[in-house]
C-alpha cells in the first residue's frame, strides 16, 4: 500500500438517538463530537437516523405485503372474458 494515502482507521462511537442506542466499531469516518464510553475512553462519535435498534425490519415491525393476493386480484378484475 502507498503510505499517506488511507484514511486514518481506528474506533469510533455510531450513536442512534431515536432508538437510545450506541455501539462502538472501527471506522474511517471522523467527527469533531466526542463521547465518553463505557470503558473510560472518549471516542469521536457519529449520529446516524437509523441502526438495528430502530429499523423497521430488525425490530420486526415491518409490513409484508401480499404479493400473490394481489396478482390474483389484478387478474380477476382485468381478465378476458370469454366469448
Amino acid at each position: 500500500m502507498k503510505p499517506d494515502i488511507h484514511p486514518a482507521y481506528g474506533p469510533v462511537v455510531f450513536r442512534d438517538k431515536s432508538a437510545d442506542f450506541a455501539f462502538l466499531t472501527r471506522s474511517t469516518m471522523t467527527s469533531t463530537e466526542t463521547i465518553e464510553w463505557e470503558d473510560g475512553r472518549t471516542y469521536p462519535v457519529v449520529d446516524v437516523e437509523i441502526s438495528s435498534r430502530s429499523h423497521p425490519f430488525y425490530t420486526g415491525t415491518a409490513k409484508v405485503l401480499d404479493t400473490a393476493g394481489r396478482v390474483e386480484r389484478f387478474e380477476r378484475r382485468y381478465a378476458r372474458k370469454e366469448r
